[in-house]
């Protein structure tokens, strides 16, 4: 009887010992946390302004998740410390030093940051608001953002759409968090609550780097140009999101292939760059008006340079901004020579040229002494170094569908400033048939009155096709098959390229359409479509859209990665 007794205990003693956790099977938790009670009392005005800390208790053990990237407070306020950190609690605790403004409504805004510590359900987007006046403000601002330029350098959960006001005032300091502040949902809705009457600067920007202030440049940014002057709420406001404009500026210069490569940001309409200290004594400088990339081009085995130990080269530069000079330790590269490439693959679309590209800035070329070849026949052709892009030769001939062709280029035929290609160059390749592509025709109605570049977006953002001017009736090609998204960029200052937004000096993005219907292009088919740019009309709606790469004709500020 002893030893049953004794069974029995210890059987007990080892089921009371067993893990405690949800039992297996019934339905899951599904329940977020629950507030039950604060440190602040239920009417939450009257908020002593030496009060150094909040405190919410909840029904359940919680965790926070990224609460740093959630927690938007409203004016801000600099965060001592958060509780609790890496175990659950059924309290959170924030602590700050600062003392509080008088009359001030505060919220705190956690975002989906509490979360249970069982299933990890979040409280969505739980707001704490409290008073140091006699009353809580009650205003808000509700809208929709659309950032249409993603930036595909950053992962979808790390980017951030945020919101802010500025308080209207003598000097207004952009540098620093906005005096109101929240996040926009993943599909761009926001609300700013709590907000007291007083005239504001909105500003909504893409927080890559999440520190709650716009970084010009670095950062899409979509905003008013008016002052909102706040005494009732407001709802349904629209705010889009563009590339900022850079500060033109230096930024380095490195070594490459035939001299050395400077780079700017900002994308400056002109650079004057000359040599300091006669080295090297003979050079030529290429730069594209709008573009980050200016080129020196020297003889480097000519004059010496870096040829046995490295050569600190100075040059002097204007970038229309400033005036200043650059240097650098440059090494001559043994391995450095002219290639040529056929960086676009040997099936050719029928009516196009054939293209082939060189590491160096083309300065001249000698077709008279290249042999194009179809079935051991020379082929008549021309060809010339592309207007738009100089590393760029286009060759044009009559090329017959689904024949192979070949193309041969002798050794030092193709010629840069200081450098000609050492060895020959064979391009095999075959002129595609029409039965493999679709076209596409597409009437504009209420298009824009200046130039402008008309899109045709493949399936991963990067553009496929392209076509600059006024024309209202477009036709494109040799097509291939596949869903694209039709764009339109405008060139409202007809300076020959697509400006971005410039907040500082309160200047939109120029003008951007997109027609939100998918074209899908079939081989043979020929595909027609109607597009009135006016939203107020029959059509499919135009939005703002970020700019990409054209393949023909490219606005000279953007560039391909």
């Amino acid at each position: 009887m002893k030893r049953i007794l004794l069974l029995f205990i210890f059987s007990w003693l080892l089921f009371s010992c067993a893990r405690v956790g949800s039992p297996v099977g019934g339905n899951k938790d599904t329940i977020p946390p629950r507030v039950v009670g604060s440190n602040i009392d239920s009417a939450r005005i009257s908020v002593p302004i030496d009060i150094r800390e909040l405190r919410i208790d909840f029904d359940e053990y919680i965790t926070l998740k990224e609460i740093n990237k959630n927690l938007i407070i409203s004016p801000p306020i600099k965060i001592k410390k958060i509780l609790p950190s890496g175990v659950a609690n059924k309290y959170l605790v924030i602590k700050w030093d600062e003392m509080l403004q008088a009359n001030t409504t505060y919220n705190f805004n956690f975002g989906n940051a509490i979360v249970d510590n069982n299933e990890g359900n979040a409280l969505k987007y739980y707001n704490f608001a409290f008073s140091t006046g006699e009353k809580i403000d009650d205003l808000y601002i509700s809208g929709e953002v659309k950032t249409l330029i993603p930036n595909k350098d950053a992962k979808a959960d790390e980017k951030s759409l945020v919101v802010g006001l500025y308080q209207v005032k003598d000097t207004m300091n952009y540098r620093q968090k906005p005096y109101y502040i929240t996040k926009a949902d993943p599909d761009g809705y926001f609300e700013l609550n709590y907000l007291s009457p007083g005239k504001y600067r909105i500003l909504a920007f893409e927080d890559a780097n999440s520190n709650s202030v716009f970084d010009a440049g670095k950062e899409s940014v979509g905003f008013l140009k008016e002052e909102l002057d706040l005494n009732q709420s407001i709802s349904g406001l629209k705010i889009d999101l563009f590339p900022s404009k850079k500060k033109v500026r230096y930024t380095e210069m490195k070594e490459v292939p035939g001299g050395i490569l400077m780079l700017f940001e900002g994308n400056p309409d002109e650079v004057k760059v000359t040599a300091k200290g006669n080295r090297p004594e003979n050079f030529q400088v290429t730069h594209v008006p709008k573009s980050d990339s200016l080129y020196i081009w020297f003889d480097a085995k000519k004059e010496n340079l870096g040829i046995t130990q490295s050569e600190n080269l100075k040059f002097a530069y204007d970038n229309g901004v400033k005036k200043d000079s650059a240097s650098m330790f440059y090494r001559f590269n043994a391995k450095n020579e002219m290639t040529l490439s056929n960086a676009k693959g040997n099936l050719l679309p029928p009516s196009h040229d054939f293209v082939f590209t060189s590491n160096y800035y083309v300065d001249n070329i000698q077709p008279e002494k290249w042999k194009l070849v179809l079935d051991s026949i020379q082929q008549e052709f021309t060809a010339k170094i592309s207007e738009k892009n100089p590393f760029e030769i286009r060759l044009s001939s009559n090329f017959k569908e689904g024949k192979k062709y070949s193309l041969t280029v002798p050794k030092e035929t193709v010629s840069s400033f200081f450098e000609s290609n050492a060895k020959s160059y064979r391009f095999d390749f075959q002129s595609d048939k029409t039965e493999n592509y679709g076209t596409f025709f597409v009437t504009l109605e209420n298009a824009p009155t200046h130039h402008f570049w008309l899109q045709m977006l493949n399936e991963t953002g990067d553009v496929a096709y392209s076509k600059f001017g006024k024309e209202t009736k477009q036709t494109f090609n040799a097509v291939k098959p596949g869903k694209y998204q039709l764009r339109i960029l405008v060139d409202n200052n007809e300076n020959g390229s697509w400006d971005t937004a410039d907040f500082e000096n309160n200047e939109f993005a120029e003008e951007v359409y997109v027609f939100e219907k998918k074209i899908d292009i079939r081989p043979l088919w020929e595909i027609r479509e109607i597009w009135n740019l006016n939203p107020k009309k029959d059509g499919p709606e135009t939005t703002p859209q970020l700019p990409a790469i054209p393949t023909d004709t490219v606005p000279k500020n953007i560039k391909s990665k």
